[in-house]
């Protein structure tokens, strides 16, 4: 038993240490002297788990809580998306609270992946250290690793950065008209990796936001509704303007077009010169996404005006 002794560890004499309690138990020296593997490193680990897993849990739960918009709000901004612009048209109506509900979820899944990668990752690098690994060559290769995972996803990179611009520039939503060069139609979604448009003819678009390169949005500030005549060669000019003129305010004054015009129309006179005929245009400020709708009606008003006058004109059309 003496030579036992002899070659004892000297932390069972150390009151306090876990080595101490556990030979106290167990009267084990091995036991003891590998106390600190045992049952310290672990439970080490096991509460940085637990506190990184807390946080992580609070963390998504203030996200949640500045991210989310109840449905029966009325519509109003969610806190988070109050400091941004935003550029919703007020002519969506009720989808404008579809639209800020499904920017700040994407918004909050971005938050919520970042704060786990950096709640979890310093949790993993102190789990590391309670190991005893040497963390400079790992994240020396976890560096030359991420640099080549980078050049391989880059394309995967530039389409989530350009969603998150989007997002937070609001340059489109749902329910915009927008053309973004490989499609034009109405925004049905928005997300970090995809937007989904619908064009007019029921063909769902789906577009890369990485391959975004222009945006143009007819559904933001107002838009402008233009109407193009032709009239043929004979046709009295100052007469037919007079008549447009004439037509397209009373058109305006008109239940129908009158909630979506912002100023009278207005004909600015010859626009183009063809071979067959003359081309006179109108035009009129309106609400945003409501330009084709007046167009028709416009057109439809003009036609009719310039018949009943006995103004010789083509058929009217409208760019």
């Amino acid at each position: 038993m003496t030579p036992l002794l002899d070659q004892a560890p000297e932390c069972i004499n150390q009151t306090g240490t876990w080595c101490y309690q556990v030979f106290q138990i167990t009267h084990n020296e091995w036991l003891a002297a590998s106390a600190n593997w045992l049952i310290a490193k672990p439970l080490t680990i096991i509460l940085i788990l637990l506190v990184a897993l807390l946080i992580r849990f609070a963390l998504h739960k203030l996200i949640d809580r500045i991210t989310t918009m109840p449905r029966s709000n009325g519509g109003k901004l969610p806190t988070i998306l109050r400091p941004l612009r935003e550029r919703a048209p007020d002519i969506l109506g009720p989808v404008v609270a579809e639209r800020r509900r499904q920017r700040a979820k994407t918004i909050g899944s971005v938050l919520k992946s970042l704060t786990s990668f950096v709640v979890l990752g310093l949790a993993a690098i102190y789990i590391l250290g309670e190991l005893g690994i040497n963390l400079g060559p790992l994240l020396a290769s976890a560096g030359v690793v991420g640099i080549a995972l980078a050049f391989g996803a880059q394309n995967l990179v530039k389409d989530f950065l350009s969603g998150m611009f989007m997002m937070l520039e609001d340059q489109y939503g749902v329910g915009d008209v927008v053309d973004i060069g490989p499609a034009t139609g109405t925004v049905e979604s928005v997300g970090l990796r995809i937007t989904t448009i619908r064009d007019v003819k029921g063909t769902v678009w789906y577009v890369r936001n990485g391959e975004v390169t222009r945006v143009g949005n007819s559904s933001q500030g107002y838009a402008i509704a233009l109407v193009d005549v032709p009239l043929s060669y004979s046709a009295d000019v100052e007469r037919a303007t007079a008549v447009l003129t004439e037509a397209a305010r009373a058109a305006a004054a008109t239940e129908s077009l009158a909630v979506d015009l912002l100023e009278e129309p207005e004909v600015l006179g010859v626009e183009k010169v063809t071979p067959e005929t003359i081309e006179l245009r109108l035009t009129v400020k309106v609400r945003p996404g409501r330009q084709w709708a007046v167009q028709r009606q416009l057109r439809a008003a003009c036609l009719t005006a310039l018949e009943e006058s006995g103004v010789l004109s083509a058929t009217a059309t409208a760019q």
